[in-house]
């Protein structure tokens, strides 16, 4: 059995993103995401089917950004912001993937919408170094 290093797999997760999120690429997409993908967001219908029907619907807008990528064996562990959503705040999303065979293979995620800066009890941005404008 071949092993995957941790950089791989936050490299694979991330290009994965990029091209269903950003380049809106299915063909591309399909490479990165299991047939057997199992998907645990509330927002998401089952499967990869699910994720990509709901990408589909979305505006043309819809962004991806990483700030935060990190693996720990066959779990990678994201920070990200979704915007272009049609929605008034970006989601700040915490997401969770499990890899296997070097493919997505299921997915966690809790989501908050982005907060402004009158918004945040901390003075501080919920992602990268600047609030939204």
């Amino acid at each position: 059995m071949i092993e995957f290093s941790e950089d791989r797999r936050v490299r694979t997760v991330l290009d994965a993103f990029d091209a269903l999120f950003n380049k809106r690429d299915y063909a591309s997409a399909e490479r990165f995401w299991s047939p057997r993908y199992i998907q645990h967001s509330a927002h998401i219908a089952p499967g990869r089917d699910g994720l990509f029907d709901l990408v589909r619907t979305m505006p043309v807008t819809l962004r991806n950004e990483n700030h935060i990528a990190a693996a720990s064996g066959d779990f990678v562990i994201l920070h990200g912001r979704f915007s272009g959503h049609g929605l008034p705040a970006a989601w700040v999303v915490a997401g969770i993937v499990r890899m296997e065979n070097e493919v997505l293979a299921e997915h966690w995620d809790v989501i908050q919408d982005e907060a402004t800066r009158e918004q945040s009890r901390s003075g501080l941005p919920m992602f990268g170094d600047r609030f939204p404008t």
